[in-house]
């Protein structure tokens, strides 16, 4: 079953939400890494989203009773692959290096237009691929200075697959009207995951004041309000064009590793951040053919 197409205007929201969205996750990057010196990753996660998932239902506590039962299942199975993805990102960013980590993560946009034409029998044309092509080598001049299969890697690598299979089935299944209420399912089984996940052990939470303070801008602004902005924005775009948008994220993460944590600007950064920014605009302004504007339901 196909959605009616997306007016111009809203394209532009939606590209614009997912951008904001990316920009959010970016700027977590450098947190992220100085954050796990000190509290373990699942116990970092899972105060994370039960603090997102709290403020949530507490803002607006019948967004969820709105949701149908299908909708319900289907955020439980998109909060479970996005679960699962933050678990091992976070898990292989402890053991690699952090730019390794983003470039790794950053190939769900080869992986989303893979699947989409899998899942959704997508059709994806010469232009896109080349964006698509375009994007992830800007992703590697970026980001890498050599790679090596490991550990970290390879769990990363598996968080990739998970966090496009999230994209696709986002955008198959997300509407504008439960945006707000699939959100918050999606971060309370992200949550209760993460505290499974870490009952064994104990919770460790922050002890510092400035590590509560990274928590709860990770949670309520790049956690909840991301996530709302990224259910809402794939309502209206198809999964590989949202793949391609979400690419700027390391872009994002370097722009902040400069201004605020005292990296070096280098040709790198600007030569790769330029290639992903071109990647982003030739998909955006590029000719589409009508099925590739559709964004197509898939069953549960």
């Amino acid at each position: 079953m196909m959605r009616s197409p997306p007016t111009p205007s809203t394209t532009v929201l939606a590209t614009g939400a997912l951008l904001a969205m990316t920009a959010c996750w970016g700027s977590t990057f450098f947190l992220i890494k100085d954050l796990l010196d000190r509290v373990p990753t699942l116990d970092f996660l899972a105060v994370r989203f039960a603090v997102a998932g709290l403020v949530m239902v507490a803002v607006a506590p019948r967004a969820l009773r709105r949701l149908s039962p299908l909708a319900r299942r289907r955020a439980v199975v998109l909060g479970a692959l996005y679960g699962v993805a933050q678990i091992l990102q976070t898990a292989g960013l402890a053991h690699t290096a952090a730019s390794v980590s983003g470039f790794i993560t950053g190939l769900y946009v080869v992986a989303t237009p893979l699947l989409a034409a899998v899942l959704l029998r997508t059709r994806i044309n010469g232009l896109t691929w080349a964006a698509v092509a375009l994007a992830t080598s800007g992703l590697a001049v970026l980001t890498l200075d050599g790679i090596a299969l490991g550990y970290g890697e390879a769990i990363t690598l598996v968080a990739a697959i998970l966090y496009a299979l999230h994209i696709v089935a986002l955008g198959a299944w997300s509407t504008a009207e439960d945006a707000l209420g699939m959100s918050i399912a999606q971060v309370l089984v992200i949550a209760l995951i993460c505290l499974v996940a870490t009952a064994p052990d104990g919770l460790v939470l922050p002890a510092t004041v400035a590590d509560w303070l990274s928590v709860l801008y990770m949670a309520l602004v790049a956690g909840a309000l991301a996530l709302v902005a990224q259910t809402w924005a794939q309502a209206h775009l198809a999964p590989t064009r949202a793949a391609i948008v979400m690419s700027m994220e390391p872009v994002f993460a370097a722009t902040f590793a400069v201004g605020l944590g005292g990296e070096s600007l280098t040709w790198r950064l600007l030569g790769g951040g330029a290639m992903v920014l071109v990647a982003m605009l030739v998909v955006e302004a590029g000719p589409r053919r009508p099925i590739e504007g559709e964004v197509q339901h898939l069953a549960v």
